[in-house]
């Protein structure tokens, strides 16, 4: 009897709508694995935060169209993805709709659960967040289908060869020699990497096959580095800082590949799209362009595929 089976592709997620930017805020700062203060404390943490931040965040996704995109490029990946495979796909969000308890009654129907993050670095802030509000989920629900899951893929080949396809794309038939391409990974606390946390060593190797690929494929760039991009706070983060780096930069031409995401969302399309562009400008960088997340890229759908069918 052929088994049903549901793969789940877990994210973020972001506001659908400006009424939902208080949620995100309050949902992601809620988060144990984000904030590590005990309850309540946790919550009056994430209150304040949330008062702090709201305005300037519905400002942000005003700009946007009054959304995040990652829902909509998620749903063209469910699709896509869907269409090769003998599974159901879902996207599950962490912190606005659609929550893994969203799909519950579908998930009462299937034998076999996949899940993938669509983080490809392990970090106890993404993956492991996930996978806590997924196992909660489904126990508190009674689900009893078989759970497999990927923790992560940051060296898949698949993977690394739709970076380099994004990366010719931005480059648009011009010369690499004449940029400097900036692979710029969202940062995390110094003290989160120092507590043993993955996510700094597994950008690392991702730039050490995404460079080694870039080479083989004869796209040689003037100079290649890495950067962190979207810390807040009073406390030490991961370095060198983005807009640290752009002041660097020999050469005035510049692509940005946002290493730590393969779906576009707000801080692809608004902080490095709108915020960063500024400060080149700034800079006087004669060209300055971002190059698209992996998304629905066939490249992209292979990896994904592959990794499910690795599971079975």
């Amino acid at each position: 009897m052929k088994k049903e089976r549901a793969l789940l592709l877990m994210n973020m997620g972001g506001p659908n709508n400006l009424d939902e930017v208080e949620l995100f805020l309050k949902n992601m700062f809620n988060d144990r694995r984000i904030i590590s203060a005990p309850q309540p404390i946790r919550s009056l943490i994430a209150r304040l935060i949330t008062w702090r931040r709201a305005d300037e965040a519905r400002s942000n996704y005003a700009a946007l169209g009054g959304k995040s995109p990652i829902v909509a490029y998620t749903q063209k990946l469910v699709e896509k993805l869907g269409e090769t495979i003998d599974a159901s796909v879902h996207m599950v969000m962490r912190y606005t709709p659609p929550f893994a308890a969203d799909h519950i009654a579908r998930l009462r129907e299937v034998d076999e659960i996949y899940a993938i993050p669509l983080y490809p670095h392990h970090s106890s802030t993404t993956t492991l967040s996930s996978f806590d509000d997924l196992h909660d989920t489904l126990r508190r629900h009674g689900i009893k289908a078989e759970l497999r899951y990927v923790e992560h893929y940051y060296a898949d080949p698949a993977y690394i060869t739709s970076i380099v396809s994004r990366i010719r794309e931005a480059l648009d038939g011009d010369d690499p020699a004449g940029y400097e391409l900036v692979f710029s990974a969202h940062g995390l606390p110094q003290k989160i990497i120092d507590r043993g946390d993955l996510y700094q060593r597994h950008i690392r190797y991702t730039l050490f096959h995404a460079r080694k690929a870039l080479l083989l494929e004869g796209i040689r760039f003037h100079r290649t580095h890495l950067a962190y991009q979207s810390r807040l706070g009073p406390l030490e983060w991961i370095r060198p800082y983005l807009d640290d780096k752009l002041r660097t930069l020999r050469k005035k031409k510049v692509i940005i590949f946002p290493i730590a995401f393969t779906i576009d969302n707000s801080e692809t399309e608004y902080e490095l799209a709108m915020e960063y562009r500024e400060l080149a400008e700034t800079l006087a960088f004669e060209e300055y362009r971002v190059a698209r997340a992996p998304n629905d890229h066939p490249d992209f759908v292979a990896c994904l595929r592959g990794l499910y069918g690795k599971m079975l």
